[in-house]
């Protein structure tokens, strides 16, 4: 691939990449991205035989946002802080004025023409940025991911934010999973039980079961084909975000943190999830089974003995 003189030159931002300092308050967080990197490569050729690469399609990498003056790709993961992700890129690339995230409505994080999606690019163009930015994906554990999908998208009443989901996924399920089910669950949709979304999510007949919000993290983000470099967790994220930024030389923005009144999905997930079938838990486990492997999850962790 040809590169001309002016493009061969370093921008900015090029330049100041690296001026960090390899020790300092950050230097826990620093070892910890290069080390999941390490795993993640190392996991996705243990898994070659599992992971579909298959052909270079640009619609792959439609989860992938572009920020080219900062040389950032950055696949979103809904329900893995994707929102405050693309508040802060908003600040960073000049698409809000301000310099607090979460004065950023929520919908307008997420409005459609708000970023760049790789997908939109030529082959030629993705296949450079690929090789030469800096890519940054966040994961969770996919059973955190999973509950955290349900209770604010299906089990909240009277939510503006839910009510599109159970109108398109709640009424459809309740009248597939759900015997003598009464007329107004029927018409609101509202009524979801986690097993039934469970049996919905896990259900190889039903196309809705990809929406993106509990679709697994390696069929949106390509992570054996995106060799991602900065790999952050959502147990450590402002931590990991601190150092990302600093890594593309952002310092004017702080990555919001979670407000102390919020109970975590995660001190919820026995009540949840004691409610399953060994062979509904089977059936999660066989879904997210590379999810699970490639960013070094285990079942145990969430619910205290393995499907061995």
């Amino acid at each position: 691939m040809n590169i001309s003189a002016d493009e061969g030159e370093k921008k900015p931002s090029e330049r100041n990449k690296y001026i960090y300092s390899w020790t300092g308050p950050n230097a826990l967080a620093r070892s910890v991205l290069v080390e999941r990197q390490e795993r993640l490569q190392y996991s996705c050729e243990l898994e070659s035989n599992e992971v579909n690469v298959g052909a270079f399609n640009p619609e792959s990498f439609r989860n992938i946002l572009v920020d080219d003056l900062h040389e950032l790709l950055y696949c979103y993961v809904p329900k893995v802080a994707c929102t405050n992700w693309k508040r802060v890129l908003m600040i960073v690339t000049g698409k809000w004025a301000g310099n607090d995230p979460l004065e950023i409505p929520a919908d307008q994080a997420h409005s459609p023409g708000t970023f760049q999606r790789l997908s939109n690019y030529t082959l030629p163009d993705i296949e450079k940025k690929l090789a030469t930015y800096d890519k940054l994906i966040v994961v969770r554990h996919p059973l955190e991911r999973l509950l955290s999908a349900y209770r604010n998208k299906l089990e909240p009443k009277h939510e503006k934010s839910a009510k599109y989901f159970q109108s398109r996924f709640g009424k459809k399920i309740i009248k597939k999973y759900r015997q003598n089910a009464t007329l107004e669950s029927l018409k609101n949709g509202d009524d979801v039980t986690f097993r039934e979304f469970v049996d919905f999510v896990t259900d190889d007949s039903e196309n809705g079961t990809r929406n993106e919000h509990w679709r697994p993290i390696n069929e949106l983000c390509q992570p054996c084909v995106v060799n991602y470099n900065l790999v952050s967790k959502y147990e450590s994220l402002v931590e990991d975000a601190t150092e990302i930024l600093e890594r593309i030389g952002v310092t004017s923005v702080s990555f919001p943190t979670k407000p102390p009144s919020s109970e975590p999905t995660s001190r919820k997930l026995d009540k949840y999830y004691s409610t399953l079938s060994y062979k509904q838990l089977r059936k999660l486990a066989d879904l997210y089974k590379l999810d699970l492997r490639l960013f070094d999850y285990s079942l145990e962790d969430v619910l205290g003995f393995s499907l061995a």
